[in-house]
Formats: C-alpha cells, sequence, structure tokens
C-alpha cells in the first residue's frame, strides 16, 4: 500500500490543484491513502483534497473553524496491522523528539505522524514518527512529502523533495563575514 504523507498546506485561496506543486498532485492520485497532518487553512482546499484521493486527516491550529469543527484533533488507523496516529503538533523542536514520542506511546501507536514544524523529521526508535515538512511553505528545507510504502506489515519510505518555493533563509544561510577589528579606533 502506497501512502503519501503531508502537512501544512496552508492554502488560502485558488483551486489545490494550482496551489500545490504539480508533481504533488500526480503522486496524491496515484496513492492508496493520503494523510495530512493539519493546516489545510480552508475547508475549501480540504474539500478539494478530498474529492481526488483518499484522505485521512486532522485539523491543524490554522483550520479555519469549521474545517476544526469537522476535522478531529487525532486520529488513529491500521493498515496491514500497523497502528498509524495523526496530530498536528507533536513537538516544538525538530532537535527533541522526546514529546512526540511520549505522545505515540499515550495513543499506542506505531506510528505518528505530525505537521506544525514545515521540515522533514523521521526518527527511528520504538515508534517511528514522521513530519513530513510542507509542500507550500517550508522552514529551513526544501517543500517536499513522505511516501510510505506498507506490505507484509514491514514499513518502507522516504521523504520526496518537490518542485516549489524554497524557505527564505535557506537562500541567506550562504555565507557571512565578521570582521573583529572592524570600527575600532
Amino acid at each position: 500500500m502506497k501512502i503519501i504523507v503531508l502537512a501544512d498546506t496552508h492554502i488560502k485561496s485558488g483551486p489545490v490543484n494550482e496551489a500545490l506543486p504539480a508533481g504533488l498532485i500526480k503522486l496524491i492520485k496515484k496513492a492508496d491513502i493520503v494523510i495530512h497532518a493539519g493546516d489545510f487553512v480552508t475547508k475549501k482546499a480540504y474539500d478539494e483534497l478530498s474529492g481526488i484521493c483518499n484522505l485521512c486527516a486532522v485539523s491543524g491550529n490554522m483550520d479555519e473553524m469549521s474545517l476544526q469543527n469537522l476535522l478531529p484533533e487525532r486520529r488513529i488507523f491500521e493498515v496491514d496491522g500497523i497502528k498509524i496516529g495523526i496530530i498536528h503538533e507533536a513537538m516544538l523542536s525538530i532537535h527533541d523528539t522526546t514529546g512526540a514520542r511520549y505522545m505515540a506511546k499515550e495513543m499506542g501507536v506505531d506510528v505518528l505522524v505530525f505537521g506544525h514544524l514545515h521540515k522533514p523529521v523521521i526518527d527511528k526508535s520504538d515508534v517511528l514518527l514522521l513530519c513530513p515538512g510542507s509542500p507550500t511553505a517550508p522552514r529551513l528545507s526544501e517543500p517536499g512529502i513522505i511516501e510510505l510504502i506498507i506490505e507484509d506489515g514491514n514499513i518502507s519510505g522516504k521523504v520526496i523533495t518537490l518542485e516549489g518555493p524554497r524557505c527564505g533563509a535557506l537562500e541567506s544561510t550562504g555565507g557571512f563575514e565578521k570582521n573583529k577589528n572592524k570600527n575600532r579606533d
């Protein structure tokens, strides 16, 4: 089974097929399931995406109220004996996965999918923690998603980098100069 994992699409206006990278739309249409870990922003974006795929989603902190009322904050489902949990906010820092790991344990899942960070995170321990980043508003990363393959109770996957807007901070990290003696007289 092929699963596309995404989050933080932040589509405020326009059709989904124009707001998301064209390559992503092709991947979504070929997937058995699409997991979205919140922050569609508008119910219209959710409705359009659910119209083109088998969508399993939770609400995010930026989603309009009608969408927050429609979607749960947490969701658990099973694929081939593997319990997958979805939540929008599971950790506050890309460097400390402790909170997300405890969240996965609390939910009783083998895999926890979450968003909010806009940067991919994959952490493999006794649970698998997955944050796909963002295909439209990445932070310190390229636009991306995660592709999961589940077969015979085994999980494999990869981060897929997409065409689209890059994080502006990536451009500014190219170089710098500091002169300790500058402006000394």
